[in-house]
């Protein structure tokens, strides 16, 4: 079997599984490790798979996103790590966005104390605990009801941002990956969050490593074009190097 017909044989396997390791991909194949590792690297290099530790998965393809509350029940931890780091970046007198999503709310206490603070958020969960903050300026975006995220969406959302200034962009993501870059499933969150980066100073993706290999139809943006990716530690370490390798600003934090 010439290596394209054992990688094509490889992706029809895991279309079955969807997880093989490395030992039973050489059983079933009847190759030396290192020919398995190889094809992994040729099938990754092209966004099919996705290396995990020990062996390797396809690329998920994200055609929805759960609720919001199904949401903010997954990887706590994670997300508050990430946005306490985020946190870290916001100075006195800035103007910051924070996107719609669960991470980002993980941010909210973390911010009450800041001096001179202005949150612009398309969030109303964000609204909805920074109204008992009077020393924080307070502004929503408005714009097209999305129930499933409890935010505003679309080009109304996107005019409202072309009138503003923002110090440092928050974003949220429901899947990425160093190939297809950040990506959602829905198409009138892209234009508010393409608005949202051109018009901040820094844009901030918050994201965390069971999102990454995953991919919806519409992408936001290449990670190149982030200033900053704020991850965790779990990311593979063959997404870690391709990033390093495309010069993309990634920092990595613990869970708690």
């Amino acid at each position: 079997m010439i290596p394209d017909q054992r990688r094509e044989h490889i992706l029809k396997l895991l279309q079955e599984r969807h997880v093989l390791s490395i030992n039973e991909l050489t059983s079933m194949l009847s190759v030396s490790h290192m020919t398995v590792r190889r094809d992994i690297q040729a099938l990754e290099n092209d966004g099919k798979v996705l290396s995990v530790t020990g062996g390797v998965r396809l690329a998920a393809r994200l055609k929805s996103e759960p609720s919001y509350l199904a949401k903010a029940q997954l990887e706590v931890p994670a997300k508050r790590a990430i946005t306490r780091a985020a946190a870290e970046l916001v100075r006195e007198n800035f103007t910051i966005f924070l996107d719609a999503g669960t991470t980002t709310l993980q941010m909210v206490p973390m911010l009450t104390d800041k001096v001179g603070l202005t949150v612009i958020t398309n969030d109303f969960n964000v609204v909805a605990h920074l109204m008992e903050y009077p020393n924080i300026d307070l502004i929503h975006t408005g714009g097209v009801v999305s129930h499933a995220d409890h935010s505003s969406v679309g080009q109304f959302t996107a005019d409202f941002l072309s009138k503003v200034n923002v110090d440092l962009a928050f974003i949220a993501s429901s899947s990425w990956d160093v190939d297809r870059g950040s990506t959602t499933p829905s198409e009138p969150k892209v234009v508010a969050k393409q608005q949202l980066m051109r018009i901040a100073s820094k844009s901030v993706l918050t994201v965390d490593s069971t999102k990454y290999g995953k991919f919806g139809t519409f992408r936001v943006a290449r990670l190149e074009e982030f200033d900053l990716i704020i991850s965790d530690e779990r990311l593979p370490q063959s997404a870690v190097r391709a990033m390093a390798d495309r010069d993309v600003r990634l920092s990595l934090v613990s869970p708690d």
